[in-house]
């Protein structure tokens, strides 16, 4: 009999809070300061945690056995932009950090961090943007050379906008906008990973009411490159036996995925993930009657497939929570989180 206890609220607690931290890929700082607080508030027995050279946050906890240990992953860096010029006109010209469409991203608020840690609102506008002023306005195709950041500051020039200390490679945060209905839906950006962090911290704490240990040694690694390609590249230790990544599960026409279930990935744009994973994960949610869909993504690469082409060679398998609209203004339910959790505690107890 499953004995696991999931408890959604300090899940939920945990992932708003993480929400609201800016983390877009290089500056991922404080984020990771937020989840190492955390870890040592769980009294796990043994658990131990180091930052990495990337800068990412790299836990070990101890298993009942050492002979094939595993990995966990979930990544903390998520969609953002940087400083690319300053116009003439004292607005700012930025470049992509991720790929998501310029569309997603309209009208959007943000804060421009500069190097002195100085902080500005603005937002993220097409240039010229008044529609009663430009009747072409519609028809413009949104991409890096019509979209600018209009600074709520008083400048008109390029000399006032770097008066204020705003320079390029300034780094530009999205805002979230989190918001948790009475329903049980999640609203916000960057649920692209966060949700799938909030979730290992559902395992864990599961872990911990039911005074287990993972059957293996476990190491849980809290990436900050991926939204770039090579979060899962390094600082795994080259014994590992099984790598399971925790990323979220693609929403859309042709998919199987929905926000309510755990999704198993059995292929992604790298191609597919380990038979034997796949088909482990497949039989825990089985057997312990856990909400599951399988899905394929076509345009989607993992940790896992970065921990693969740097040359690993543990078995990958990759689940998630559901999320819809992804890289836009996503959403996802309390289910998918809670049954995203079951499943990975299931996965550290079995032998």
């Amino acid at each position: 009999m499953d004995t696991l206890s999931i408890e959604p609220q300090p899940m939920l607690e945990l992932l708003v809070g993480l929400l609201n931290i800016p983390s877009p890929t290089g500056y991922t700082h404080e984020a990771v300061d937020y989840v190492r607080q955390h870890l040592q508030r769980l009294p796990l027995a043994g658990l131990s945690w180091s930052v990495t050279k990337k800068g990412a946050l790299l836990a070990r906890w101890p298993g009942v056995a050492s002979s094939a240990p595993r990995g966990v992953t979930a990544h903390l860096d998520t969609l953002g932009l940087m400083v690319k010029e300053i116009k003439g006109n004292g607005r700012l010209k930025t470049t992509q950090l991720g790929g998501y469409m310029w569309n997603a991203v309209e009208s959007e608020g943000v804060t421009v961090r500069t190097a002195a840690d100085l902080r500005y609102r603005g937002s993220l506008q097409p240039a010229n943007p008044s529609t009663h002023v430009n009747r072409d306005l519609a028809k413009r195709e949104r991409n890096a050379e019509l979209m600018e950041i209009r600074l709520d500051a008083r400048t008109t020039s390029e000399a006032a906008t770097r008066a204020l200390g705003i320079e390029v490679g300034d780094f530009v945060f999205l805002d979230p906008r989190v918001e948790v209905s009475s329903t049980g839906f999640v609203r916000s950006r960057h649920l692209d990973d966060k949700a799938g962090v909030a979730a290992i911290f559902g395992a864990l704490g599961a872990l911990h009411t039911a005074q287990q240990r993972p059957a293996q040694d476990t190491y849980i690694l809290f990436s900050n490159y991926e939204e770039v390609g090579h979060g899962g590249a390094a600082d795994f230790p080259a014994e590992l036996d099984e790598l399971l990544v925790v990323d979220m599960g693609a929403l859309g026409e042709g998919q199987n995925s929905d926000e309510f279930s755990v999704s198993i990935c059995a292929k992604d744009s790298s191609g597919p993930y380990h038979f034997d994973m796949v088909n482990k994960l497949r039989a825990l949610a089985v057997a312990h009657q856990i909400a599951y869909k399988m899905d394929i993504y076509p345009y989607y690469g993992s940790d896992g497939s970065a921990y693969w082409q740097a040359g690993g060679s543990a078995r990958v398998g990759l689940l998630g929570p559901g999320v819809e609209a992804s890289h836009a203004y996503e959403r996802t339910h309390t289910d998918g989180l809670v049954n995203t959790a079951h499943l990975i505690a299931c996965y550290l107890l079995a032998k």
